[in-house]
């Protein structure tokens, strides 16, 4: 009943509804696109609705409102904030920049909006490793803020950049102890990470990508059975495309802790239903931010 609703109001107001891999299975199968944060945002400037609702968290909303300023951009709770966004607040990044002059700030997409506008180039999970080599060797870099993604860059491009020691609650609580009980306990399985993870996970990682490149080699792969350390929302598409494929998310066992973005699970086809009825809570940025944050938004796409 509630999903024909959502399907007749969304048809009234010529409206799309963006979801992101980590939200509820129910929430993506009313979705008119899947995807990660920003191939999402991209989807929304591309698309005539008038209207985009963003299924995920707060600073997606913002970078599709940033792609798409003139689109009314709702999302269903405006709680669902970031970890990750959140452990970087603008005000105090501000402050640690000034003790980096000269220095060229690449900020992880996974931060709020006033934090892109204090960005030099804004990059992915998917593209970071591309653009940190594009850039001279010699070129000082400041990178936000996420740790353990930077982390990663630095090691595997020999970089010294300057973190931010921020982190995802979801990615940095996985430990190797657990991936390790599983590799124990599925010998032929395949370990794929997400570079949120701390470097003593993504050590034991067989493939370390953002969640359309893990997508995308569990689709490709030979293997039958798969550990996936990142949240577990991911799972829902990955047994969608390989349903002869057995995919086990990492963990605690003894707590029966599941790796969940709590922030995300708080899209429900209710709070869909009622931000298509009432047009609310809408996402709004002043024009001046909307403006600045483009700017690095835009470098990345350069490259």
């Amino acid at each position: 009943m509630l999903r024909s609703q959502i399907f007749t109001l969304k048809k009234e107001k010529n409206a799309t509804i963006l979801a992101h891999y980590y939200t509820l299975p129910e929430v993506q199968d009313v979705a008119d696109f899947v995807g990660d944060s920003l191939a999402l945002a991209k989807q929304a400037a591309d698309t005539d609705a008038e209207i985009i609702l963003f299924a995920g968290v707060h600073f997606m909303a913002e970078t599709a409102k940033i792609l798409s300023p003139n689109k009314k951009v709702l999302i269903p709770d405006l709680n669902s904030g970031c970890s990750l966004a959140d452990s970087c607040p603008a005000e105090e990044l501000e402050k640690f920049l000034k003790n980096y002059p000269n220095h060229t700030v690449l900020s992880y997409i996974n931060c709020s909006a006033k934090v892109k506008t204090l960005s030099d180039i804004i990059v992915t999970s998917g593209n970071a490793l591309k653009i940190v080599n594009a850039l001279p060797k010699k070129e000082k870099i400041v990178f936000t803020p996420d740790r353990n993604l930077g982390d990663y860059i630095n090691k595997e491009t020999g970089r010294e950049m300057v973190l931010w020691n921020g982190a995802c609650h979801v990615h940095d609580r996985i430990t190797a102890d657990q991936v390790f009980k599983l590799k124990e306990k599925y010998t032929k399985a395949i370990v794929l990470a997400h570079p949120e993870c701390k470097a003593t996970v993504l050590a034991l990682a067989d493939f370390i990508g953002s969640t359309a490149a893990m997508l995308s080699f569990a689709k490709n792969d030979p293997a039958l059975e798969f550990i996936v350390a990142t949240e577990t929302g991911i799972l829902y598409e990955m047994q969608k495309q390989n349903p002869t494929k057995q995919f086990y998310a990492v963990n605690n066992p003894e707590t029966c802790d599941c790796n969940n973005c709590e922030y995300m699970k708080w899209n429900t086809l209710e709070k869909i239903y009622h931000a298509l009825k009432t047009e609310s809570p809408e996402l709004i940025l002043e024009d001046e931010v909307i403006k600045k944050a483009l700017i690095p938004i835009q470098k990345m796409f350069e490259y």
